[in-house]
């Protein structure tokens, strides 16, 4: 039950702000030592596939889109290369340690570290310039860095893709989450078939695994439905408090896995 509860709020608040929730599934579970870093990657990876396709199929069937598809296509497109070579980068990483599970000290540190710098943008955002990049090549290589991130900390993406598209797309806040959630789904979906085509697939419990993306879709819909009636600035406080929580649980896994 405290895997489908922590499933349901981290969908529900990642709908909401474009976070996926894996950046909230992947600390938290890692903090409860759940497992080892592989099934919590790969629990966390497939939760959050399924919420952020049926936030973003939900949205797109009522109408009720923000997304760019123009140029959100060419970022997810980037995204889902990046999100493969970050899942090959991180199996590298792990092989480096006589204990796997210290990689997840590394992951932590680096998440700390970029949620850190992504609450100092949001807090100055209005005091500072934004871009509009143009263009197809622009467009792919952030995405392919957002995708590598989100995959080598198995977080799908989170609140840096919110700061890369309301910095360098100048979105407003709600515009960036329901673009960084179409993002994630391409990131996480190609993640996802490379693990299979690999067999890298870790031992987890089916029953489990269908808990946690059920969960994970109710999680989204509630989401959905909570966006609807909040201002940008409203969904920018709830993204800025959950980066002090995602900072302070990073922070207390470090020492865990030390």
């Amino acid at each position: 039950m405290i895997f489908f509860l922590i499933a349901f709020l981290a969908c529900l608040a990642g709908s909401i702000c474009g976070m996926g929730g894996g950046v909230i599934i992947k600390p938290v579970l890692d903090a409860c030592a759940a497992g080892s870093v592989s099934q919590i990657n790969f629990l966390s990876g497939c939760t959050v596939l399924c919420m952020s396709g049926w936030s973003v199929g939900k949205a797109l069937a009522k109408r009720e889109s923000l997304i760019d598809l123009r140029l959100s296509t060419w970022l997810a497109l980037g995204a889902a290369a990046g999100g493969v070579l970050g899942k090959q980068s991180f199996s590298l990483l792990a092989g480096c340690f006589a204990d796997a599970d210290r990689a997840g000290a590394v992951q932590a540190g680096i998440l700390l570290l970029a949620t850190l710098v992504t609450f100092i943008y949001t807090r100055m955002r209005e005091h500072l310039p934004t871009r509009h990049v143009q263009g197809a090549a622009p467009a792919l290589g952030i995405g392919f860095v957002l995708g590598f991130l989100g995959a080598f900390l198995g977080i799908g993406g989170g609140p840096l893709n919110v700061a890369a598209l309301t910095y360098f797309f100048s979105m407003d806040m709600k515009t960036a989450a329901q673009n960084s959630l179409y993002i994630i789904v391409f990131s996480q979906a190609t993640g996802l078939a490379e693990l299979l085509a690999v067999g890298g697939v870790p031992a987890i419990s089916g029953g489990l695994l269908l808990g946690m993306a059920l969960c994970g879709i109710l999680g989204s819909e509630a989401g959905r439905r909570v966006n609807r009636h909040l201002s940008p600035d409203g969904v920018g406080t709830l993204l800025q408090g959950l980066m002090v929580i995602i900072m302070g649980i990073s922070i207390y896994n470090i020492a865990l896995h030390l």
